[in-house]
């Protein structure tokens, strides 16, 4: 049963240098959800704006009851801005958007219904039509391709801005570095799995200019390869790095071997062993297969270390005295 006090929605959203589009984007958000008879909340974290983008979220905030603020004394990323607002959010359903006006909150009644009364997890925004240059669509296309056989989630666009999340989502994960990108993949990992998709409106830029160049895309495939390892061998990485260094190690040894009797019963007139290339090439693979199996020796030792090598997620219990 849902408690008296609890808010319907809370609305996140990372902001960096937005001073002229916050106005419009808090009135258009109030206009939706009293609309609709929402009880909500909205929480604007100012990542380290360089113009008066804080100042103007606390002239807003004297105007709005439902607006709260929190500002980064400098700029560490979107994944850090979400992160802080979902450990502040308090709403049934936490809906993030970009703040430069380019997520459209009148879609917010409908990601709401998704997650209360379809019963999703998670739904992610899926801009169909985007107002974008090419050289931002193309390599897009090819990112969401990529997280999309990697993942086995199969979504058209990871990385809208314009989100919904059931609430015990958001509290069970943590957004770190650059993987606000990964989110789905994330709640995946963790065990909610049941990620829906909606097409979204994509609005052409009103105010100011992008805040993500090329880069971005390196940095998220990186990422992606990252988020993969964690989620399959975080807290066994002796089964990753064991399993190579083991397969390696043998492979060198018997070719070894091989060369080793090679050199004593069929062939001992020829040059000596230690000429050979592939005595070299046997060597080398021992050597690698014995690093990777260390490595996954001192992971193993590590994850173990891990206070939080036992924390697991339970979706609910049955029978247990409080």
């Amino acid at each position: 049963m849902q408690e008296a006090n609890s808010l319907d929605i809370s609305v996140v959203i990372p902001l960096y240098n937005e001073e002229e589009s916050l106005p419009e984007l808090m009135e258009w958000i109030n206009r939706v959800c009293t609309a609709n008879n929402f009880s909500y909340e909205v929480i604007m974290i100012d990542d380290g704006s360089k113009d008066k983008s804080w100042s103007v979220v606390q002239e807003l905030s004297s105007q709005y009851t439902q607006l709260k603020g929190i500002s980064f004394r400098r700029n560490y990323g979107k994944s850090a801005a979400l992160n802080v607002g979902f450990t502040h959010a308090e709403g049934d359903v936490i809906i993030t958007m970009d703040a430069d006006l380019q997520d459209s909150p009148d879609e917010i009644p409908e990601l709401f219904q998704m997650i209360k009364e379809e019963g999703f997890d998670l739904v992610s925004g899926w801009k169909k039509k985007r107002h974008d240059p090419i050289s931002k669509t193309v390599p897009t296309k090819l990112f969401n391709w990529a997280t999309r056989k990697m993942s086995g989630i199969h979504l058209n666009d990871f990385n809208c801005g314009l989100k919904a999340y059931r609430k015990d989502v958001i509290k069970s994960i943590e957004v770190y570095g650059e993987m606000h990108r990964y989110i789905p993949v994330i709640a995946k990992w963790a065990g909610f799995t049941k990620i829906g998709e909606k097409v979204v409106q994509h609005q052409e830029r009103k105010y100011g200019v992008t805040k993500f160049g090329l880069e971005r895309f390196i940095n998220g495939f990186l990422d992606l390869f990252s988020i993969t390892f964690m989620g399959k061998f975080g807290k066994r990485p002796m089964h990753f790095f064991g399993l190579i260094g083991t397969i390696m190690f043998i492979i060198g040894f018997g070719f070894f071997l091989w060369l080793g009797i090679y050199k004593l019963f069929i062939d001992t007139g020829s040059k000596l062993l230690a000429d050979r290339t592939e005595f070299y090439l046997a060597l080398v693979a021992m050597i690698v297969g014995v690093q990777m199996f260390l490595a996954g020796f001192l992971g193993e030792m590590i994850a173990r270390s891990n206070p939080q090598r036992n924390n697991y997620l339970i979706k609910e219990k049955s029978n247990f005295s409080e």
